[in-house]
């Protein structure tokens, strides 16, 4: 279970737990650890974003009483999607309908669930989205409309569309999860033994984090030998660009140089992570 904080994705938090283990159990104590790390790296408003597994009212009364927001993908379980669409209808201009294509519809509305737990009432709003389908896209006429709902659990005051559009940030995460399987190659861990696998998981966060300065310290900016614009790097662009570099360490006039081919392209943003690692 990986915790990760900001555009730039780094990683605050890595655990590993057994293959049986939900992914709902003690994660009360993932969350605690997760806000105490990012309070000491920044004093910005936090969003805390989660995915369905996370459903759960002891999580949203958590990260509230740490007064950051959330989003929090609704799981359905067993909900009727049909009470849902019909509910949309009956409300209506509350419910804002978009005609994607012919034959296909969605509509956006609000909902505020009351909850009590621990002997206190909380009010929660849940966003919700409701597509209807009567032709498929391939143009074929369906006896029966296909009904789809999602829903999505916060704390912020925006429209419904800015809050779905924040969530599907989340989708970033897993690009830092194959950055973490496949650019670093820690998909399968060496050992048999859970204590060994854990340290080397944490081991693979600290080194990921470097590599995650390392690109932002000489990647990003007009010295970055990439010709395309970005705000972060891949862990695997790092390593190409900054890693596997050859050089040769020699001693001259009673002094260590390292000396690079003249071909190397990327020798003013390596000097760039250089300058800044050793004079801040």
């Amino acid at each position: 279970m990986f915790c990760y904080l900001g555009e730039e994705g780094w990683c605050i938090a890595a655990e590993l737990h057994p293959g049986s283990w939900n992914g709902q159990n003690e994660f009360c104590y993932t969350l605690e650890r997760a806000h105490t790390i990012a309070r000491l790296l920044t004093t910005q408003p936090l969003l805390v974003e989660l995915d369905s597994q996370h459903d759960a009212l002891e999580n949203m009364v958590q990260i509230y009483d740490q007064e950051n927001d959330f989003i929090i993908k609704w799981n359905k379980r067993k909900e009727d999607v049909h009470k849902w669409l019909k509910y949309s209808k009956d409300i209506g201009h509350l419910c804002v309908w978009e005609n994607v294509r012919p034959g296909k519809r969605v509509g956006l509305f609000t909902v505020y669930i009351e909850k009590l737990y621990d002997g206190k009432l909380y009010c929660f709003r849940r966003v919700m989205r409701v597509t209807e389908e009567t032709i498929s896209s391939d143009g074929q006429v369906l006896l029966v409309p296909e009904v789809e709902v999602e829903g999505w659990w916060t704390t912020l005051e925006l429209p419904d569309s800015e809050v779905i559009g924040l969530y599907k940030e989340h989708a970033t995460s897993e690009q830092y999860h194959s950055e973490f399987k496949t650019d670093m190659d820690l998909e399968r861990l060496p050992s048999g033994k859970f204590n060994t696998n854990d340290l080397v998981l944490n081991c693979g966060m600290l080194t990921y984090n470097i590599l995650k300065y390392i690109g932002l310290a000489g990647l990003v900016g007009n010295e970055s030998p990439i010709r395309h614009p970005a705000k972060r790097r891949r862990v695997k662009t790092v390593m190409q660009e900054l890693i596997y570099v050859a050089a040769r360490l020699i001693e001259k006039g009673r002094q260590v140089w390292l000396r690079f081919s003249m071909d190397y392209c990327g020798f003013n943003a390596f000097n760039k992570v250089y300058e800044r690692l050793v004079y801040g």
